[in-house]
């Protein structure tokens, strides 16, 4: 772990090594690998590199590398992938175009809803997942600043990630896009997951 969280740093500055921001899609397929990863400090660390050498690539590599790597992880069979992806949007969306924007918000937002009803995954708490522009959930008053298992941990990121993608989507979308996830979380059994949707509500 501690050679895959090492690789999954350095990755992130390598663009220079590759030949320069023409080259640096040729560093998404090993860290797309890394952002995959059940170790989370190495699937973070991994996120956090692919977020940096996001802003190396034009919007046309942005929509002929990055997007679909994102579509990727947002598929995938396990929550490992689809969390990373939570923290990949934010970065690719605001500089693609119209059609690709609209592809992402009616591809990969659902993806966001499945996760923040997702009883079955089950994995550590992630107080360092990037989401949107700034880090994953922060402990709730009263919790224990890491506890060692969580298992709504992965709702609480979506969460985050909802209140993230509703600052990028224009007003008319938020009712049919966001809204019904956070109304969904509102109701959680877990009192963390609701509590986190009253404390970002008023950035919706």
């Amino acid at each position: 772990d501690e050679v895959l969280l090492a690789l999954a740093e350095q990755l992130g500055t390598f663009t220079a090594l590759v030949g320069g921001p023409e080259f640096v899609h040729c560093l998404l397929p090993p860290l797309e690998s890394l952002a995959t990863v059940e170790e989370t400090v190495v699937r973070d660390k991994a996120v956090e590199s692919l977020r940096a050498v996001s802003h190396e690539h034009t919007p046309a590599d942005l929509e002929g590398h990055f997007v679909p790597l994102v579509k990727r992880l947002a598929g995938g069979d396990w929550f490992t992938s689809r969390t990373s992806a939570c923290g990949l949007f934010s970065v690719c969306y605001p500089r693609v175009s119209s059609p690709v924007k609209a592809e992402l918000r009616h591809e990969i937002i659902p993806m966001f809803s499945n996760l923040a009803s997702d009883e079955q995954a089950r994995g550590p708490w992630m107080p360092g997942s990037s989401v949107g522009d700034g880090g994953g959930p922060s402990p709730m008053p009263g919790s224990s600043p890491c506890p060692p298992r969580s298992q709504d941990s992965v709702r609480l990121l979506a969460v985050e990630a909802c209140v993230s993608i509703a600052q990028l989507l224009p007003q008319e979308e938020l009712e049919g896009l966001v809204m019904p996830t956070l109304r969904q979380a509102a109701e959680d059994k877990s009192w963390r997951v609701r509590y986190m949707v009253a404390d970002k509500f008023t950035e919706v």
